[in-house]
């Protein structure tokens, strides 16, 4: 167990390459945009969906 954790803490430390604050940064812009487009296209399938519906449904009694 030991040589365990004194292996992983030595990948950590010496082998894994952390992004920088600016590609950390972009990243995030990155995801943030994404998301925000993502939603408003679940949001329009939303209307687009309950618009539908409230026809049938209005056509139908």
């Amino acid at each position: 167990m030991f040589q365990y954790l004194k292996n992983s803490y030595n990948e950590l430390v010496h082998k894994v390459t952390w992004p920088s604050f600016e590609q950390l940064a972009g990243s995030t812009k990155v995801v943030l945009v994404a998301s925000v487009i993502f939603s408003l296209v679940v949001l329009a399938m939303d209307l687009v969906f309950e618009t539908l519906m409230n026809g049938i449904y209005s056509l139908l009694g």
